[in-house]
């Protein structure tokens, strides 16, 4: 399914995952939401609405710095607002869970298996040689 014929936000959710592939945008994207959310308990706790208005300067100009600059494509806002505004408060809570690398390793895997670096730790150290038949000497 294309970005294009999207229904449902559970179908936009691996688009959206996949513009945010590149750990350095999802981190600006952090920082963003965190300022967005202090704004608004800045205006709740001082009973002062005019913190408001900063919330979607200091929401997405990191945001879409990460965008432009880092991932290199034009933010999801543009033709799905509130699919991404829901979207990014899910990388968000993801992200605070520690799970955020996870999903966007599950939806987009990467070419080329995982390497342990323990065996080259303990070659460097000289704790264990590697053998060809993949055992191991003290």
């Amino acid at each position: 399914m294309t970005e294009h014929t999207l229904q449902t936000f559970e179908e936009f959710w691996p688009y959206y995952v996949g513009e945010h592939r590149d750990p350095v945008c999802r981190a600006c994207h952090y920082v963003g939401t965190g300022l967005a959310l202090g704004t608004v308990a800045a205006a709740v706790v001082t009973w002062n609405p005019t913190w408001l208005l900063l919330t979607p300067v200091v929401g997405y100009a990191p945001a879409w710095f990460g965008h432009y600059v880092i991932e290199g494509n034009v933010p999801a806002t543009f033709k799905h607002p509130l699919w991404s505004l829901r979207g990014d408060l899910r990388m968000f809570r993801m992200a605070l869970e520690g799970r955020m690398a996870a999903e966007v390793e599950r939806l987009y895997p990467s070419e080329t298996p995982e390497v342990s670096a323990k065996p080259r730790d303990a070659e460097r150290a000289g704790d264990a040689q590697p053998h060809t038949n993949g055992a191991t000497a003290p």
